[in-house]
């Protein structure tokens, strides 16, 4: 890639961030987005929450993008469920996402296949894979109608049995054909990736969405992961979407540490459903002074590691 091109591609890639991690009005996660320089948010799966003629004023009084919506796959939500009727919910579950997205200008919408924690099979593999095609396939043709591209994201085998790597989520996109694509995780990608800048060349146009958490799930730079290289590899397979962070911070039940201040799942606020969500992914109510830390700290990290790609 010519070095001009190179640089235009690596000031092409936005950051933006996921709102489900802290339930609260929509209005304060906006502000603080902005304030803190992001380009756009990865909003909550939940139609229900969003009117999405109020959320497009603020989003423009704020000069923010809608980058897409990733869906919350909670109790009820299951594509490959062995009962019929639950598979259709969940089919128009998903449909509504994708027009929540279309409705605030958004681009991608990244789809977690199966309930999050569920790890026991339902059926065999055969049928659950076509389950999961049949139900995808109505969602891709919802979603070209739409204007909204799908991306199949593969979590680690500790929250679901289906589909954990890269390889998987590009066959699955294949058999449902169309645009149909990725979204791959760097937290999930540590655990079940033999080569995560490897799975990440394997994605190439595919590539929908990126989702930010560092190898322990804590925002970027609190870990392991070479964020530097990583983005470099993005920047390499010619990626021009968002960075969506994505950190939660465990519950650390050390008398002397900070992660004391997070509080309970019943503290979050955003009703019995998102606290199981919240508690099933080890964290609770993560307090403002701290969230406000971690957000800056994230697209401080992230935007260094874009800069460098841009000077290499």
């Amino acid at each position: 890639m010519p070095e001009a091109e190179r640089r235009s591609e690596a000031m092409s890639i936005k950051v933006s961030m996921h709102n489900w991690m802290r339930p609260e009005p929509i209005e304060a996660t906006i502000e603080r987005l902005a304030r803190l320089g992001y380009d756009g948010i990865e909003i909550s799966g939940e139609p229900r929450l969003y009117d999405t003629a109020r959320v497009r004023t603020l989003l423009d009084e704020h000069g923010l993008e809608c980058w897409g919506a990733v869906t919350l796959m909670m109790g009820g939500r299951d594509l490959l469920h062995e009962d019929p009727y639950m598979r259709l919910g969940s089919v128009q579950y998903v449909k509504d996402c994708l027009t929540m997205v279309s409705e605030l200008e958004g681009k991608i919408l990244t789809i977690v296949p199966s309930t999050v924690g569920k790890i026991t099979p339902m059926a065999s593999p055969d049928e659950e894979w076509r389950w999961a095609v049949e139900a995808l396939k109505e969602c891709q043709e919802h979603a070209q109608r739409v204007g909204v591209r799908i991306g199949l994201e593969p979590l680690n085998r500790f929250e679901t049995y289906f589909l954990n790597r890269g390889e998987q989520a590009l066959a699955l996109a294949e058999a449902v054909g169309g645009d149909c694509g990725v979204a791959l995780d760097a937290f999930h990608m540590t655990v079940e990736e033999t080569d995560l800048l490897g799975a990440i060349r394997s994605a190439g146009d595919r590539l929908v969405d990126f989702h930010v958490a560092d190898n322990n799930r804590m925002p970027p730079g609190y870990g392991a992961l070479n964020w530097e290289a990583i983005v470099r590899e993005l920047q390499g397979i010619g990626y021009a979407g968002h960075l969506t962070v994505e950190f939660v911070p465990s519950l650390d039940r050390l008398p002397s540490s900070e992660g004391l201040a997070i509080g309970d799942a019943s503290e979050a606020g955003g009703g019995a459903g998102i606290e199981k969500f919240l508690r099933d992914h080890a964290t609770g109510a993560v307090p403002l002074e701290l969230y406000e830390r971690f957000t800056g700290e994230s697209i401080e990290h992230l935007r260094a590691a874009l800069a460098a790609g841009a000077t290499v």
